[in-house]
């Protein structure tokens, strides 16, 4: 398993957000950068060494190893022969030091499902990690070393302002292919780079800077010698850097380090309770914008934060924080940043007229109670795990808040829901003719045998109807 995500062609980006939580010690101001073009050959000579010196020791190598348990044919098993082997399978991938107790942020599919952590320091010395917290939708982890008495190790300090702009220059530090420290240069080609304009997440930090696999969970960091960003991925139609690549913003990594370091074993992401839409050249004519910027409302969630701020279906959200919203996503990702309780500034367009509306960012509303149980029995949905739908649950695994109500699956373990087909996300609407509207409704319709189940599955927006003989 490689270390590092490769899209290809297309970009399925996350986004971000997290709860907030105790931290080390209060950051010290950074200084304002000072930006200055070479203005001669001389100047065109200067060296990132003194950088490079700073920061280096603070990135360091990660390797994970899972024990994977492989079945033989099953035509030999019928004779009594072979046994299901065991093989161990590994990854290789970066990570950053940001507090000198031995915390470090990292990808979190370099180590998923990883059941042997091993961070080398930059002085090669090795030490085993534990998990913190893993976020699979920001694709971040936090990792903890334990080291010896007394003993503080460099860090790296994150720079979350928002003073980025395409053209700064910046340094790209990991572990490529496992053959060492290596740092790569660039300059950043777009931020809040966004890949589906009216998703749920993605913004993210493009750079030109050489990205190759085990880069992931490095550092992008800046002249003054700061991390704006953990390299995640790159798009590629070879597999190798083609000079675009990608990086998680430093406004998220210190979100998710906050969560771990208070105790969060979840990130918290603020939940705005509103469908949004892109504003398209006809949308924007038809509301008296100039250009087609913004994030339109859909719908609204009765007694959501979006409800309660006055906001309504058919305006336009032209800014948050001052800060102009360009798209849905965008705007999904400038609430993500804020912590739960945070008041949120929004322009608004409404009747051709703007407005200004206060909105408390929240989580998501986890009503119904989630209920969660494993379906046991003879059925399709044996060894399934299933909670009750609501927008945080529909947060938490990545589905639409705003669909109805239902029962959806988390996990599947060995049983008929594997064999079958069923999946973590599907959400299961009808057995044998009965609705399921909650998790009492499926164990009241699997309780009884039966030899035919019907069953109807929504999966990514489509249902499925299909008969199973047990």
């Amino acid at each position: 398993m490689r270390a590092y995500r490769v899209l290809i062609p297309t970009l399925a980006l996350l986004a971000a957000g997290a709860a907030h939580g105790a931290a080390q010690a209060p950051t010290p101001a950074l200084a304002e950068p000072v930006r200055v073009p070479p203005i001669s050959a001389a100047a065109m000579k200067q060296s990132f060494a003194p950088i490079v010196k700073r920061t280096a020791p603070a990135v360091v190598n990660i390797s994970a190893k899972r024990l994977i348990r492989q079945q033989v044919d099953p035509f030999w098993q019928r004779f009594g022969m072979g046994a299901p082997r065991e093989r161990v399978e590994g990854s290789l991938g970066s990570g950053v030091i940001v507090r000198s107790d031995g915390v470090i942020v990292t990808n979190n599919h370099v180590i998923e499902h990883g059941q042997e952590i091993t961070v080398a320091l930059f002085d090669r010395r090795e030490f085993p990690a534990k998990v913190l917290l893993a976020d699979e939708r920001t694709d971040l982890a936090i990792l903890k070393i334990d080291l010896p008495a007394g003993e503080k190790l460099p860090v790296m300090a994150i720079d979350d302002r928002t003073e980025t702009q395409v053209g700064d220059l910046v340094l790209a530090i990991g572990d490529p292919f496992g053959v060492g420290q290596t740092v790569t240069n660039g300059i950043i080609s777009a931020t809040n780079r966004t890949a589906d304009p009216n998703g749920d997440a993605g913004a993210y930090i493009q750079t030109d800077a050489a990205i190759n696999p085990g880069n992931s969970g490095g550092a992008l960091v800046s002249m003054d010698g700061n991390l704006i960003g953990v390299n995640s991925f790159i798009y590629s139609q070879s597999g190798q850097s083609s000079g675009i690549g990608f990086a998680i913003p430093a406004v998220v990594v210190r979100r998710v380090v906050e969560t771990a370091m208070g105790g969060g074993h979840a990130v918290v992401r603020p939940w705005l309770g509103a469908k949004l839409q892109s504003v398209t050249p006809e949308i924007a004519k038809t509301v008296g914008l100039p250009t087609p910027s913004g994030a339109q409302v859909a719908e609204v969630w009765p007694d959501g934060a979006a409800a309660r701020a006055g906001l309504k279906k058919g305006d336009v959200v032209t800014s948050v924080d001052g800060a102009p919203v360009v798209d849905a996503a965008s705007l999904n990702y400038a609430m993500g940043t804020h912590r739960p309780g945070d008041t949120v500034r929004f322009g608004v367009r409404r009747d051709k007229a703007e407005q200004a509306l206060t909105i408390r960012a929240e989580p998501a509303p986890a009503s119904p109670a989630r209920d969660e149980q494993v379906i046991a029995g003879r059925n399709p949905f044996q060894g399934a795990t299933v909670v009750n739908l609501s927008p945080a649950v529909a947060e938490e695994v990545g589905l639409d808040p705003f669909a109805r109500a239902g029962v959806v699956v988390t996990k599947t373990s060995a049983g008929q829901a594997q064999q079958v087909g069923v999946q973590p996300g599907d959400i299961i609407r009808a057995v044998n003719g009965r609705d399921i509207k909650n998790v009492a409704d499926l164990t009241s319709a699997v309780v009884a045998p039966a030899r035919l189940w019907q069953v109807t599955i929504e999966r990514n927006g489509h249902q499925l109807t299909a008969t199973f003989q047990t």
